[in-house]
């Protein structure tokens, strides 16, 4: 990631073509849409476009097996399903490891985007191919540094924190 911090404001919906997963909604992929009954496809897919905002700042930059490689502290702000791991792909720098929306992964490429749609400091194919190689069978490098929430039964405030194993 060329820049030290910075945000990803790109829409989400559920991938039409490539069901469970996510991708970003354009205008073409909502056109998509049009006409298709919910009783075939089911309600969810249907389901209108969520507002979804990730932020980012590089915590260091590294080296895998001889490739540059960016720690980053993302924090989503609007919390959807997959968001993080859509965002980091739609912007041309998937998370290592990521076997679903990473390179050659389960999931629509790029988020869903068109590669015309990427931003020009995307991460070359050949470097993603690199990393993909690198970090095969090896857990995704994605890990919540911090998480708080009220128990359920307590009402006690709880606050976890834990650095990341990699």
């Amino acid at each position: 990631v060329a820049q030290d911090s910075g945000s990803v404001d790109l829409p989400l919906m559920r991938d039409y073509e490539c069901p469970p997963f996510m991708r970003v909604s354009t205008d073409d992929h909502q056109r998509a849409l049009i006409g298709l009954d919910a009783e075939v496809v089911g309600k969810k897919m249907l389901e209108s476009p969520k507002d979804s905002l990730t932020t980012y700042e590089v915590v260091s930059r590294e080296d895998m097996d001889g490739n540059d490689v960016s720690r980053l502290t993302l924090t989503s702000i609007s919390g959807r399903t997959h968001q993080l791991n859509v965002h980091c792909a739609a912007i041309g720098h998937p998370i290592v490891g990521d076997t679903v929306y990473g390179f050659e992964g389960e999931a629509a490429a790029n988020g869903g985007l068109d590669e015309s749609a990427l931003p020009e400091d995307k991460a070359s194919a050949e470097l993603q191919q690199a990393i993909a190689s690198a970090s095969a069978g090896k857990p995704m490098c994605v890990h919540a540094k911090s998480i708080s929430f009220r128990h359920p039964v307590t009402k006690e405030d709880l606050s976890f924190e834990c650095s990341a194993p990699f």
